[in-house]
């Protein structure tokens, strides 16, 4: 097992390092072409997102040079940086314990945010890129496979990715569903084009919403949040209009007072003949008068009932940590020893065909010599059977050991010893 891992992320490089380090789409692809034409012998998989940077990459060719100094030199010239800088503030894991820390990043156990689904689809993209650029080869394919599987795992074994923990997340998915069965034929009214209102519009979009309408003070802000989602937008001044038609309606803005107080509710509550109205309020200070709950068919909800709720959802999280470490245990040992048969499996083979020819040239010699004094084929049936069981009891204590070598690592080297003592080549 020759993985290595150098990298570096949110938990232990500021963001300053990782804006300098990192890769874009046309440099991702670059790179890996150098590191090939660099180590044409070496397997790489390069992930670059927002929050981190790792390289891992594998060669079977001890002649390759390819060791912590190498990659983190390669990293260095591809980032402009200095080799000391870049072993300097990145980690470096090797073997099996490259191993889980890739299981753990797939899993999102070492996300800013517990148990967040993007890095899983952000770990298989940079497997797919490496793929496609030719850059994987048999150890990269299994790790990264098996990280996959892993990560599953995590997911369906584990409440860590069923359990929500950021505000927009908690209430599309969890209070949303409690008033509507679906968004699909709703109108959605969003106050608000910054940041809250940036996060709230995917999960809208996830949960089947069609009929979404930005409105703000800013027509222009409003107008260039819509375009990125595909979604509609209206005029500040059509703002009754809109709370009219509104099945769900989200606050999101900046106001320093509410932008919707009781007595404009109750202008055009009769408008609405009786139709029930979510109200999301998202915004600090609040967006909409706490009196609006008082009305009957309004069902509101204020920032502080769904940070409650983020909060409980982050406890539960945790408490699923010691069971997703122990499944990332788990499948690393799993894929470990698989590797570890996996090596031995061909210098078994050639030791096994290597005693097998020999049986039989001896073997060979020996039936010419007894079919001479006509001796019963049934006996030359026996001898046959009896040089056979000699061979496999020879075989089996050696074969037996590098068999528990590979299980514990081969830390004893004996696939190597093999090697020699019986000149298998390489």
């Amino acid at each position: 097992m020759n993985l290595q891992m150098i990298g570096c992320s949110h938990q232990d490089a500021a963001v300053e390092f990782r804006e300098r380090i990192s890769f874009s789409g046309d440099q991702l692809v670059q790179a890996l072409d150098d590191f090939r034409d660099r180590f044409p012998a070496a397997e790489i998989v390069l992930l670059s997102t927002c929050n981190r940077l790792e390289l891992y990459a594998s060669s079977n060719d001890e002649s390759s040079g390819l060791d912590r100094d190498a990659v983190a030199t390669f990293l260095a010239e591809q980032r402009h940086l200095s080799p000391d800088e870049v072993i300097d503030r990145m980690i470096y894991r090797i073997g099996p314990e490259a191993v889980e820390h890739l299981f753990t990043v797939a899993a999102s156990l070492d996300s800013m945010v517990l148990g967040e689904a993007q890095i899983l689809s952000q770990v298989k993209q940079a497997y797919d890129l490496a793929c496609t650029s030719g850059s994987v080869g048999p150890l990269t394919h299994a790790v990264f496979q098996a990280a996959n599987r892993t990560a599953k795992r995590v997911q369906q074994e584990t409440s860590i990715h069923r359990r929500r923990v950021s505000v927009p997340s908690v209430a599309v998915g969890e209070v949303v569903p409690e008033v509507f069965d679906s968004l699909s034929d709703k109108h959605v009214l969003i106050c608000g084009a910054g940041e809250m209102s940036e996060e709230t519009l995917p999960y809208l979009k996830q949960a089947g919403a069609t009929q979404i309408t930005i409105i703000n003070r800013s027509a222009e802000r409003a107008d260039a949040l819509a375009a990125r989602f595909d979604v509609a937008t209206a005029p500040w001044t059509s703002l009754n209009e809109k709370l009219i038609e509104a099945d769900l309606l989200i606050g999101t803005t900046s106001a320093a007072d509410p932008i919707i107080d009781a007595a404009r509710f109750a202008s055009i509550e009769g408008k609405r003949y009786g139709r029930v109205l979510l109200v999301l309020d998202l915004a600090v200070p609040r967006d909409f008068d706490p009196k609006l709950g008082t009305f009957s068919n309004v069902y509101l909800y204020q920032i502080d009932d769904l940070k409650a709720a983020c909060e409980r959802n982050r406890r539960e999280r945790e408490k699923e940590y010691p069971k997703a470490q122990q499944i990332i245990a788990e499948e690393t040992e799993k894929l470990i020893l698989a590797i570890n048969h996996r090596s031995t499996g061909p210098v078994i083979q050639r030791l096994r065909n290597h005693a097998e020819e020999i049986k039989r040239e001896e073997l060979r010699r020996l039936q010419n010599k007894l079919q001479q004094l006509n001796v019963d084929d049934a006996v030359l049936n026996e001898i046959d059977k009896s040089f056979g069981r000699l061979t496999n009891k020879l075989l089996h204590p050696p074969l037996a050991s590098v068999r528990d070598d590979a299980a514990e690592g081969h830390q004893r080297g004996l696939v190597e010893a093999l090697r020699h003592l019986f000149k298998l080549g390489d």
